[in-house]
């Protein structure tokens, strides 16, 4: 279940604006667009400002049945790229530190 309560009628004023719909599957809905956690401003499909607790798992495929031409590597060529690499350290600004909730920067 999923409701919505604003204290303000005028609130939600265009029913073209609903982008929520009953998703495919059972006891699912569907947003079409960019969901904000903590934030108004969503520059990806989903932002969460804050932790986030996951009560199962984050599912990200990556087995060969997604994939084809699948080969060995030259090791060797492979050592050499990575030597090639800028690899960094940074803290981040406090800033960013203080409005993320990261305390080690």
């Amino acid at each position: 279940n999923i409701s919505l309560q604003a204290s303000n009628p005028g609130q939600f004023e265009h029913d073209s604006d609903v982008l929520w719909q009953r998703g495919a599957a059972p006891e699912t809905i569907a947003y079409h667009g960019r969901v904000g956690i903590n934030t108004d401003a969503p520059d990806e499909a989903l932002v969460v400002c804050g932790n986030a607790k996951v009560m199962g798992r984050v599912m990200h495929p990556s087995d060969s049945r997604a994939k084809q031409n699948i080969r060995e590597v030259d090791t060797n060529e492979q050592l050499r790229r990575i030597t090639q690499m800028r690899l960094v350290e940074y803290d981040y600004k406090p800033e960013f530190a203080s409005v993320m909730g990261i305390k080690d920067t």
